[in-house]
């Protein structure tokens, strides 16, 4: 009987402790030194309660201006299930002329239980804050002495050098090979050979079909370093093989222009002439890579 009687005051002396109606509590705050004249400060509170206690969020300080030298700019609730996460950002508008102690105030929030009330008390926070200059102001040569604040270390800048420089060499090689590529410079004949042949060919009619034929022989003959016949097309094609894509062409050419020197009573029509214009531009095209 004895030891029945004890068992029932130990689970009625532990009953308390299962009743509790917050089961966690922790109000965590930054370091309570080094803040000057306008600094915030956050502060967060955390509550677990036991279920059917909810918190009143009336009860909680209102934003604004709390005392002359202390505003609460934010007040903000989060709620997971029975824990509450209180994050409050106080601002300190104190200028004072040696390091001095404040305290942020305390205050108590209030739980329900149906119509039941029960208060948390959140306790106050003490820090320092500092001046933000010297009570004796020193004089120099100069002025008044003023010390700044240490400037923040520099990032390293050197990979974004590096990739900088390496983007404008690749800007420069591309820019510099489309000017190779459509003829830009004038001590690159073999580029431009075409070009000038094609300009000169646009002025002529099949009246001039001597002097056209002529132009479209020097390109050749210029492109292939000396003069170029028919049977030299397989030579020509082993050194400049983007022009065999054209072979049917330069045969039609070259067979044109031996009946026209070579032949006698040979009638021109403007389209030989269209013809040989349009040899002319398939050839500028290779010459400057767009074909």
């Amino acid at each position: 009987m004895r030891i029945l009687l004890i068992m029932v005051l130990s689970l009625l002396g532990c009953s308390g402790s299962i009743d509790e109606p917050v089961s966690y509590f922790n109000v965590e705050t930054p370091r309570p030194f080094g803040y000057v004249n306008g600094d915030e400060i956050p502060q967060r509170i955390i509550i677990e309660t036991r279920s059917g206690i909810s918190l009143q969020p009336g009860s909680l300080p209102a934003k604004g201006q709390i005392n002359r030298w202390l505003n609460l700019n934010r007040v903000t609730v989060k709620q997971s299930g029975q824990r509450y996460q209180i994050d409050l950002l106080y601002q300190v508008f104190y200028a004072p002329l040696e390091v001095k102690s404040l305290t942020l105030p305390g205050f108590t929030v209030q739980l329900s239980q149906g119509e039941k009330s029960i208060g948390q008390s959140i306790p106050a926070w003490t820090f320092t804050l500092s001046p933000l200059r010297e009570l004796v102001v020193r004089q120099s040569e100069q002025g008044e002495y003023m010390r700044p604040d240490s400037p923040p270390p520099l990032l390293a800048n050197t990979q974004a050098l590096y990739g900088l420089a390496a983007s404008l060499s690749i800007a420069v090689l591309i820019a510099a090979y489309l000017g190779y590529l459509y003829g830009c410079y004038p001590n690159m004949p073999r580029r431009t050979v075409f070009k000038r042949a094609l300009r000169k060919l646009a002025g002529l009619s099949k009246a001039d079909m001597e002097q056209a034929l002529t132009l479209v022989h020097q390109a050749l003959n210029s492109l292939n370093g000396q003069p170029l016949f028919s049977n030299q097309l397989g030579d020509f094609y082993r050194r400049n093989p983007q022009y065999l894509q054209i072979n049917a062409q330069l045969a039609w050419f070259f067979n044109y222009s031996n009946r026209y020197f070579f032949s006698d009573g040979m009638t021109v029509v403007a389209q030989d002439l269209q013809q040989l214009k349009e040899l002319c531009e398939q050839c500028r095209k290779i010459e400057r890579g767009s074909r």
